[in-house]
């Protein structure tokens, strides 16, 4: 009888305590359910803590464990792990209720990682969103009942709310309001090549989505607001010193958002926030804090950036009363800051700041097909059509550079706006319409003749009309004209017709020169007998003036021989006519010219007596005949004597 009641306890006990052990894994948590209790749970509670029927606050950790399975059912989960580069997100099921309003449960440090149901409850842990979220690689043992924690690709912890358990499979980040990609780590790194290649450094706007609301007027939450600055500008500071401050970051506070607690604790607002995020990795809570990943604010050399601020101090136009065209503010406040930012690189949010980028080099502005690939401006400026006074319609290439002075550039923007209205709307205006009116004012060939004056004269008119809007204008320049087809072959004709007349005048001076050429040749090859010649002239002028002179010698020799001998003549022939008229007295006239021819003949030797005496005839030599024919000649002679003397007299 005994052995058989031992060997029944021993079954007994075997049925009971057996089945009442269990052994948890290394890695897991055994969730203890209470089957029945005097002890019955409020309405609103989900966990036990004082032995009430239902799940309890207490888990059985890895193990032999003992419970008397007749009482408490013993489920199996496994510890809550988040890989790396994932974060957890804990959802509270148990605790106070969240405030009116709130949108995620008040974060205490004791509540470590959540490890410890009781002491979360027992120090005022509400339910909901709870603010912090586990890091990666976290390895914790969480109450499934008590929390739900979302990773990217697995739900820790067991729904209870209706709505989960309504979907019946296992629950996914999306049925949560969230992407997957919203449970990573949120990196801030450059971009990629193909994703963005002029600006590659990034910055991270933040958006957050629990805190006061933000002061009426302001559109960005900046822990402290510009009291800061305030300070700075009271005691003089300079605008460098004042960007700087604005600039500066305040994310240490709250560790970059991470901490969401200090982040309310140090006045932070829901909505919009000033200070973004630089480089890094960042466990933020998606339910929290969004990010946008945007291009760092970089200013090359040569350029520099106007700032149009719209949060700070109240606006407060520090232009003077000359400048007319909006406001200038010292930085800090709402405007245009009157002081640019210059080369660098700046952690600056485009939502709360809006940067125009002002070349201050030369800048070169293309009307014509080609644009400029430094900067882009003069991408939608085309040839200038303009029509002539014919009503020739021309097509104008021109170039025209301008320049921006850095100090100058706030004034800029102010009165144009941005540097694509300067471009499109200001210059292109003054530009185009210059050309129209002065090409419609002319005819067309006069254009083209006077070319560089119309490009003087657009020159002047351009620079004076960008002097009103503080821009310098260094050079207008006419790059290309593109004529009608009509006006072309016109011109083309006209062309040929002068070159054909310039090619005549060409060949004139080719003809002409070649006859100068000739004549030089031909001098050049009787240059030996030129000087010949010169030679010979010079030795017959010398003989000539020899011959000259000794002519004139001869000449004055005989002039007075001739005077000495007509002298001697005379004086003889007044002789010898006294002698005549004393023989013509004494002995008559023909008597005495007859002894004068006689004595003549025989002083000069003359044979007036023939040696041969030829008689004729019958006559002989003592007749009449033969004295007839002495007598004939002898009276010849005595009468060509006579006339000799004479000439000579006369002479």
């Amino acid at each position: 009888m005994v052995p058989g009641l031992i060997v029944l306890a021993m079954v007994i006990a075997a049925i009971l305590i057996l089945p009442s052990f269990r052994n948890i894994g290394p890695t897991e948590i055994g969730l203890v359910t209470k089957r029945f209790s005097v002890k019955k749970l409020a309405e609103d509670n989900l966990v036990a803590f004082e032995g009430e029927a239902g799940y309890q606050a207490d888990l059985l950790m890895p193990g032999w464990r003992w419970k008397l399975w007749m009482v408490f059912r013993i489920e199996k989960f496994p510890w809550v792990q988040v890989p790396a580069g994932e974060i957890g997100v804990v959802i509270a099921q148990v605790g106070h209720p969240l405030p009116i309003g709130a949108k995620s449960a008040v974060f205490k440090k004791e509540f470590a990682n959540f490890s410890d149901l009781r002491r979360f409850v027992e120090l005022g842990g509400q339910k909901g969103v709870q603010r912090p979220v586990l890091s990666p690689g976290t390895l914790v043992p969480i109450h499934p009942v008590g929390f739900l924690i979302l990773t990217k690709h697995k739900i820790y912890g067991v729904p209870v709310s209706p709505q989960f358990k309504a979907i019946g499979r296992q629950l996914a980040p999306q049925d949560f309001g969230l992407s997957a990609a919203q449970l990573e780590v949120v990196r801030i790194e450059p971009a990629p090549m193909e994703e963005k290649s002029s600006a590659l450094d990034m910055i991270g706007v933040v958006t957050t989505f629990e805190g006061d609301p933000l002061p009426a007027g302001d559109i960005a939450n900046r822990l402290g607001g510009f009291e800061d600055v305030e300070k700075l500008e009271r005691a003089n500071e300079s605008d460098i010193k004042l960007i700087e401050t604005i600039l500066g970051s305040k994310n240490n506070l709250h560790n970059n958002y991470q901490d969401y607690q200090a982040f309310l604790d140090h006045g932070g607002r829901i909505g919009l926030q000033h200070d973004p995020l630089l480089y890094g990795a960042y466990n933020l809570n998606p339910f929290l804090v969004a990010v946008e990943r945007v291009a760092m604010l970089k200013v090359e050399q040569g350029e520099v950036a106007v700032i149009k601020s719209y949060v700070g101090l109240p606006t407060e136009d520090v232009s003077g009363a000359e400048f007319k065209f909006g406001s200038l503010v010292k930085p800090g406040h709402r405007g245009i800051w009157r002081e640019p930012l210059r080369t660098g690189k700046f952690p600056i949010n485009p939502r709360c700041y809006e940067a125009e980028i002002v070349p201050t080099s030369i800048l070169t502005l293309n009307w014509a097909e080609a644009t400029s690939m430094a900067h882009k401006l003069d991408a939608n400026l085309k040839s200038i059509d303009a029509k002539s006074r014919e009503g020739f319609v021309f097509k104008i290439d021109l170039q025209v550079q301008i320049h921006v002075p850095d100090t100058k550039a706030p004034k800029v923007i102010s009165i144009v706006g941005t540097m694509a209205n300067l471009v499109n709307e200001v210059l292109q205006a003054a530009v185009g319409n210059h050309f129209r009116d002065k090409l419609q004012s002319m005819p067309a060939v006069m254009f083209i003749e006077t070319r560089q004056e119309v490009q003087q004269q657009a020159f002047a008119h351009i620079k004076e009309h960008l002097a009103q809007y503080e821009v310098e204008t260094k050079g207008v320049y006419i790059q290309d004209v593109v004529l009608p087809q009509g006006l072309v072959n016109v011109l083309t004709q006209r062309e040929i017709a002068n070159q054909e007349i310039n090619t005549f005048k060409k060949q004139q001076q080719a003809q002409e020169q070649r006859i100068e050429m000739e004549k030089s040749k031909g001098t050049a090859d009787m240059q030996a007998e030129l000087a010949r010649s010169k030679v010979g002239i010079d030795i017959k002028t010398n003989n000539a003036s020899a011959r000259k002179s000794e002519a004139d010698g001869e000449a004055t020799y005989i002039r007075e021989t001739g005077i000495a001998k007509g002298a001697e003549v005379e004086a003889v022939g007044m002789a010898r006519a006294k002698g005549f008229d004393a023989q013509v007295k004494a002995m008559g006239r023909e008597t005495t010219a007859l002894v004068n021819v006689i004595t003549v003949l025989a002083e000069k030797g003359t044979k007036f007596v023939p040696e041969i005496l030829v008689m004729g005839g019958s006559g002989a030599a003592g007749g009449s005949g033969s004295l007839e024919g002495l007598a004939a000649t002898l009276m010849k002679f005595i009468r060509a004597k006579t006339d000799q003397d004479a000439k000579g007299l006369t002479k």
